[in-house]
């Protein structure tokens, strides 16, 4: 069974930058991996995955430019560079792994951009 340790968020300015990892136990990365968001009353949404090799990325229109994914599997972590922050990037944010079409979560971790 899949476990994951996501860490790294917390409170920061407009502008201000965070690094999310989401470390998996329990089986080896070798699948697509990203992150999801979910603001309170919103449903949940994606944000940007990366292929099981790292060499192709994706990204919601609303991040793009401003986050960077990437993994290290020889760690089994994947990781969400978040700059130039905005209020509207809050939310908990949830890395998934997505094993054939199958997605198991992480637990989650909150993101409050804030003055």
């Amino acid at each position: 069974q899949v476990q994951f340790v996501e860490s790294g968020g917390g409170l920061v300015q407009p502008e201000g930058s965070l690094r999310l990892s989401c470390a998996a136990s329990g089986i080896r990365i070798r699948y697509d991996m990203g992150w999801f968001r979910q603001a309170p009353g919103k449903e949940r949404e994606f944000v940007a995955n990366v292929a099981w090799n790292g060499n192709k990325t994706y990204y919601a229109t609303s991040v793009n430019g401003r986050f960077t994914i990437s993994r290290d599997n020889g760690k089994n972590t994947v990781y969400l560079q978040m700059d130039h922050l905005k209020p509207e990037d809050t939310a908990v944010y949830y890395c998934y792994l997505d094993q054939s079409g199958v997605r198991s979560w992480g637990q989650g971790t909150q993101v409050t951009v804030s003055s």
